[in-house]
């Protein structure tokens, strides 16, 4: 069967905290996947999720660290909003097709929803990073993050990959 969620882990894991998204995959990895969903390690790569959205997906789940100024190692989860690409200024929209590499998760979903592989559920797990420096050890609230998020993950993804196919 083909799978119905893709989850990202997003971040770079020397980067300290901004490592969280790639240590909630690994540990959602380890623990065992739901049935129909795929995991993606997409690091700062955002064009490789691009790519990966290009076998269609009835959801995405990316998994990064964001500061929304909350207590360090505050998990949240959001759904995304996308905007059309043609909805940017023009400044931003340049600046926008100059980055090639799209390190950051918004713009791989703009870069999605204007190609139209973006699904129509998207939701964003974070966690409010605590140190950013170089390092490849999370903080010790970001840790406590990674359990939390990961238990979040599975219930959320059991939910998507058993929902009926929207018609």
């Amino acid at each position: 069967m083909k799978p119905r969620v893709l989850v990202a882990g997003m971040g770079n894991d020397l980067r300290q905290d901004d490592g969280f998204g790639i240590a909630v995959i690994r540990r959602f990895l380890e623990e065992g996947v739901p049935e129909r969903v795929l995991v993606y390690e997409s690091g700062i790569a955002g064009i490789g999720l691009v790519q990966e959205l290009m076998d269609g997906y009835e959801a995405l789940v990316i998994v990064d660290a964001a500061d929304r100024d909350e207590e360090p190692g505050t998990v949240y989860l959001l759904e995304a909003e996308v905007p059309e690409l043609d909805d940017l200024p023009s400044r931003d929209r340049q600046e926008f097709l100059a980055d090639t590499h799209l390190t950051v998760p918004s713009k791989a979903l703009a870069l999605a929803r204007a190609l139209d592989i973006l699904p129509p559920r998207v939701y964003i797990l974070g966690c409010q990073p605590k140190d950013q420096d170089l390092g490849m050890s999370l903080s010790e609230p970001v840790e406590r993050g990674v359990v939390e998020a990961t238990k979040r993950l599975r219930e959320l993804t059991t939910r998507l990959a058993g929902e009926p196919a929207a018609s």
